[in-house]
């Protein structure tokens, strides 16, 4: 094994906020002397192949000298469905078919004679552990959130000893604190991932968390996207039951560098319109990839935006509220606000999170968002939408302290909007959140140093896989 090269076959969850660390992950375990066979499903290569104007996505590195194939499969419903808006149906085609035109692809490539020793998948998958162990393959689990969101989901049996889904008590369960996961202090409900605040566990989305769970029980290795030093406890705590190697941020650190096309949609370029803005006057607004707005709240924060007289850009998705409705916001919003605002449909977010006159960042809290602008020190104004982003806004508002709620209540209100945007941007504590995420940024590239966390786990986790697959082999 020792000038044999390890093999592995990469499936992101095909979802833009997990296939961009899988395809950096992909990367970084090339440069290291993997060969990496990465499989895309057929809907998310049409739709990052046609943003790129480049079917093979992996074509640049490649004439680095990189060893990674490229191939697409079917995720189970026509490329053109629209997977957002019907997500439990999409859910479900993960849940029942996806998963047989992976173990068709997986035992494709090994009859081609490929010596093939690992599956890297996403945890969130439900299938990785029975078809690694079919091929008599290591199984590597990744988890492209933070470390507490994985923990969280991992003790769920804790949860239904300590009674967390009983609807007959849900007044008490509201009350009392979560205290008592492995290297976890007491949370509040609210602050855990949308499922696990939800009674109705019956839903597709619960069944596929609950059997992922199960399965990455079984993982050889987990990775996760996250940093030692920022969930310490978490991560001490989890890498005493299981082979838990915190790696992040898995991302390219020279921004400037896209090698590899990840962005499912066209870039609309905002550089010229931010060059001629005064440093960190402006906000830059997005709610991500593939959450969605109600029209009430999005009213509301366009309202509060205009009402704050802060310049922003704001990303703003042809399908945020409803793919029926291409045209969300109020009548003559556009004219009201154009002399201090730009709106597109999508750009690159590294592009503008590094460009000097951004100052904060109103976001749904998405967890590449958040490692972004931690990297890039742009303090957060946090609007959670569903899963795992009201748990990355606890990190951010309360435990890091880089951010705050643009509400505090259910309901928003354009009032609430502006206040929060000014405290945020020009408010007295403008500077200490810029001061504590430059802290945070210091931890991260510290931990990416070649004596860092990360940088350890993973020459530690490379390690750790040539020692098995050798014993595999034997």
């Amino acid at each position: 094994m020792e000038n044999k090269k390890p093999h592995a076959i990469f499936i992101p969850y095909p979802l833009q906020g997990h296939v961009i660390p899988s395809v950096n992950l992909a990367i970084n375990l090339a440069s290291q002397g993997f060969t990496i066979t990465f499989i895309n499903t057929h809907a998310v290569h049409q739709q990052t192949a046609s943003a790129a104007e480049n079917h093979d996505l992996f074509a640049k590195v490649r004439d680095s000298g990189l060893d990674i194939r490229y191939s697409t499969i079917s995720d189970g419903l026509p490329v053109g469905y629209d997977r957002s808006l019907n997500h439990d149906e999409f859910m479900g085609a993960l849940l029942h078919v996806f998963s047989a035109h992976v173990e068709e692809a997986v035992a494709d490539i090994i009859a081609s004679g490929e010596d093939v020793h690992c599956l890297i998948a996403d945890t969130f998958f439900v299938w990785p552990f029975k078809i690694a162990k079919k091929f008599r393959l290591l199984y590597v689990s990744f988890w492209t959130e933070p470390a507490l969101v994985f923990t969280l989901y991992y003790h769920l049996h804790l949860l239904r000893i300590n009674r967390h889904f009983d609807s007959q008590d849900a007044e008490r369960r509201h009350d009392e604190p979560i205290d008592y996961i492995p290297g976890v202090k007491a949370m509040e409900v609210k602050d855990t991932p949308s499922y696990l605040q939800e009674l109705d566990t019956t839903s597709v989305c619960h069944q596929i968390i609950f059997k992922s769970f199960n399965e990455a029980k079984g993982a050889d290795f987990v990775l996760c996207n996250s940093v030692q030093e920022l969930e310490n406890d978490t991560v001490t705590a989890l890498q005493a039951e299981i082979p838990f190697y915190s790696i992040g941020p898995i991302f390219s650190t020279d921004f400037a560098d896209c090698s590899v096309a990840t962005s499912l949609w066209s870039e609309s370029d905002c550089t010229h319109w931010l060059d001629n803005k005064p440093h960190a006057s402006v906000l830059y607004v997005s709610f991500g990839s593939y959450a969605h707005l109600t029209k009430n709240d999005l009213t509301q924060i366009a309202d509060g935006l205009s009402l704050s007289k802060v310049s922003f850009v704001w990303v703003l998705r042809p399908d945020i509220v409803s793919s029926n409705d291409k045209d969300p916001l109020p009548v003559g919003y556009k004219e009201e606000i154009s002399d201090r605002a730009m709106i597109v449909p999508w750009c690159s977010q590294k592009k503008i999170l590094t460009h000097p006159a951004i100052g904060g960042f109103l976001t749904h809290c998405g967890w590449n968002s958040t490692l972004e602008s931690i990297w890039c020190q742009v303090p957060l104004l946090c609007f959670p939408l569903y899963t795992d982003q009201f748990t990355n806004r606890k990190l951010v508002v309360d435990d890091w302290k880089i951010g705050i709620s643009l509400s505090t209540n259910k309901m928003i209100t354009k009032e609430q909007v502006s206040d929060n945007i000014n405290c945020l941007m020009r408010g007295d504590s403008k500077d200490d959140f810029r001061n504590r995420i430059k802290e945070a940024k210091k931890i991260m590239e510290t931990a990416l140093s070649p004596t860092g966390s990360s940088h350890t786990n993973m020459s530690q986790f490379i390690q750790d896989v040539k020692t098995k697959i050798q014993k595999l082999i034997q």
